[in-house]
């Protein structure tokens, strides 16, 4: 017997339909709080519960902002992997006592990318030509899509005959993936009725959406964040346990020559270990950390001790929309202060506090490394011995245990 979950419209009767059919109990899936109804009509199908995970606070982040205003934020991760709350804590330590993160970010646009299908060269490049003469014409179809979105450029590629148009648009707060895709498709609509030429696909990789890639790398996408610290000696010392020496060694043969050889694109520790847990926590659309975490971080011997940095080119979040509106991740953007629209400010600022948990996770791991203690923070705090003795940042207390 086959089981159509799609005859079953309520949640509770699908799952029990389903424990039926496979002789078990889901009992704990069946345990949550988010809103079934908002839930199952705009996040998830065939819903039948959730799935649970632990979420840690990292911090306090102290933060300098591009209007240079200093301030603390505390960072809700989502993670089954232990070390890793505690790692951002012990960054986050590190930067407190170097007197905080600077931070800059550019808007860039979320992109979509459709390819049309031409007879030759000559039509794509009239077609391209075409194009190019009427962005003020799309950018109002743009506008009568959606209030919150505005079409800011158009760039385009020809290849054989299929020709690539890569719309970025400014969405503001949101995300803005599923407002491109709606504006895309209404422009794609009057280029075919205008031009005779068809679109193939309103997505022809090109966006490039979801996938690790150089053309988000080199161009950006959605938000582009730098940040960086100088670290003295004494904090590498006392707080990091270990040299300026030994940390950029680790940066040289493992972030660069590593990366090199692997063919990575960026280059760094584990960014997509704190984006990921970050977005599990907010409600982002988690297969974004695919191109979001091919980030680069450097770091350079000074006087007063360490610089180092980060940039993350390509970070597609957003504060409403998607997973943001459910109640359990709605509150953990509110523990940042940033859950709603606020004519992108609100995205603008997560991104700044995403960059600073990035470059906390990458002080800490890479001191670990430098240290040779990693190994004995996961046997420590994965494996369950006397994590509740682990003293966290987050209580001002001395952190006691070299952490990822």
């Amino acid at each position: 017997m086959v089981l159509n979950l799609r005859d079953y419209k309520n949640i509770k009767d699908r799952r029990q339909a389903l424990e039926s059919h496979l002789s078990l109990d889901l009992k704990n899936i069946a345990s949550f709080s988010i809103s079934e109804e908002i839930a199952s009509n705009k996040n998830c199908e065939n819903m039948i519960g959730v799935v649970q995970v632990p979420i840690g606070i990292a911090g306090p982040l102290n933060i300098k902002s591009s209007n240079s205003k200093v301030q603390n934020y505390y960072i809700p991760l989502a993670t089954t992997e232990g070390a890793l709350v505690a790692s951002v804590s012990r960054g986050c330590k590190a930067i407190l006592e170097s007197g905080g993160v600077q931070l800059i970010t550019k808007r860039i646009g979320i992109t979509r990318a459709p390819v049309f299908k031409v007879s030759s060269i000559k039509q794509g490049s009239e077609f391209i030509e075409n194009v190019e003469k009427h962005l003020d014409i799309f950018k109002k179809i743009t506008e009568t899509s959606s209030n919150h979105l505005k079409l800011l450029s158009i760039k385009s590629w020809m290849i054989g005959r299929n020709v690539y148009l890569r719309f970025n648009f400014d969405s503001q707060d949101a995300m803005g993936m599923n407002m491109a895709t709606i504006a895309t498709t209404d422009i794609v609509k009057h280029l075919e009725e205008k031009t005779k030429v068809k679109c193939i696909a309103v997505s022809g990789n090109m966006c490039v959406d979801k996938k690790p890639n150089f053309l988000n790398f080199i161009e950006g996408r959605g938000i582009s964040v730098w940040a960086d610290i100088t670290i003295p000696n004494s904090v590498i010392s006392n707080t990091l346990k270990t040299t300026t020496r030994k940390f950029i060694e680790v940066v040289n043969r493992k972030l660069v020559y590593g990366s090199f050889l692997s063919g990575s694109i960026g280059s760094n520790a584990h960014m997509a270990n704190i984006l990921s847990a970050i977005f599990l926590a907010t409600g982002q659309d988690a297969a974004h950390v695919a191109e979001c975490a091919t980030g680069v971080t450097t770091a350079e011997e000074t006087q007063e001790g360490l610089y180092i940095s980060i940039y993350l080119p390509d970070l597609v979040v957003g504060t409403v929309g998607g997973g943001t509106n459910l109640e359990t991740q709605k509150e953990a953007l509110s523990i940042m202060g940033i859950f709603g629209g606020n004519n992108g400010k609100n995205s603008q600022k997560f991104a700044e506090i995403i960059g600073g948990a990035v470059l906390a996770g990458e002080i800490s791991l890479i001191s670990s490394l430098a240290e040779g203690s990693l190994a004995k923070a996961h046997q420590v705090l994965a494996r369950g011995k006397k994590i509740s003795n682990i003293k966290y940042q987050i209580s001002n207390k001395s952190q006691k245990t070299n952490s990822k």
